[in-house]
């Protein structure tokens, strides 16, 4: 099976080689131009995204996962997904043999990516699967599968809900994030009480109307920041009334202001 690659002429991307390989794991790497779309797809194997330029989104049906250089998505083995590639991107894709993948985190996530880990998939990408494999090449994926078991996760990721109605409302929120409209205006557009509203919204997404909203928020202005839009732009178009409270929402959920983000993110490697 493959994809379309626009490095390849838009040519599908042969990923048979890597669904049954010999190797326990291997990858694959191919640069996207912005406003690519890769259709929904799986892989029998687990899964690492890593974007090394760029930025990537994942989407699945239990989340969409928002992939910058300093972070990877782990999908586990079967795990329909699209991509999404909101600005150019270099994207690695490692492939974990099934029986592998049981040993490593038992949820998709967004998880931190280690120097050593950054190192291994570059090394891993470079393999030759139709030459004969080394103890090197084995005891690669031996490492990368220690090292990616250590790393933790990252608060990227924003929960996708099953409800249909709850989905109207998140679908109209991603794509106009400063709507203004508040849990009551939806409850009522849905024809349902302000109680009830919430509550179909937290069983469906396991989050409050208001966090999963700034979440989403926080992750989208990730877009607008990687295009070099001022931060005050980014924070109007991203639903806060000022540069200031963006500031603030931003380090509390992602640990560093918006600045400091885009430099790591511009720089993956420093």
């Amino acid at each position: 099976m493959g994809f379309a690659s626009p490095a390849e002429g838009a040519r599908a991307l042969d990923l048979n080689d890597h669904e049954s390989a010999d190797l326990a794991v291997t990858g694959v790497v191919t640069r996207y131009p912005a406003g690519h779309v890769v259709p929904e797809h799986s892989h029998r194997r687990g899964h690492l995204l890593y974007a090394a330029e760029g930025v990537l989104l994942v989407e699945a049906a239990t989340g969409r996962w928002l992939v910058p250089p300093t972070a990877a998505v782990w999908l586990r083995p079967g795990i329909p997904h699209r991509l999404v590639v909101p600005v150019s991107a270099e994207v690695h894709g490692i492939f974990i043999h099934e029986d592998s993948a049981k040993h490593l985190p038992a949820q998709d996530s967004v998880l931190h990516v280690s120097p050593l880990l950054r190192e291994l998939i570059g090394a891993l990408t470079s393999l030759d699967l139709k030459s004969a494999h080394s103890t090197r090449e084995k005891l690669l994926g031996e490492l990368f599968r220690e090292e990616l078991g250590l790393q933790r996760p990252l608060p990227f990721h924003l929960p996708w809900p099953s409800d249909a109605q709850i989905q109207r409302v998140c679908r109209t929120l991603v794509h106009d994030p400063a709507h203004p409209a508040m849990a009551d205006d939806w409850a009522a557009t849905l024809a349902m009480s302000a109680k009830t509203f919430h509550r179909h919204f937290q069983k469906s997404t396991g989050l409050t109307f208001g966090r999963w909203r700034q979440q989403m928020r926080l992750m989208s202005s990730m877009t607008l920041l990687l295009k070099g839009a001022p931060i005050t732009q980014v924070a109007l178009s991203s639903g806060y009334e000022s540069h200031s409270a963006y500031a603030v929402a931003f380090k509390k959920h992602f640990g560093l202001p918006p600045s400091e983000f885009f430099v790591s993110v511009d720089r993956p490697g420093a």
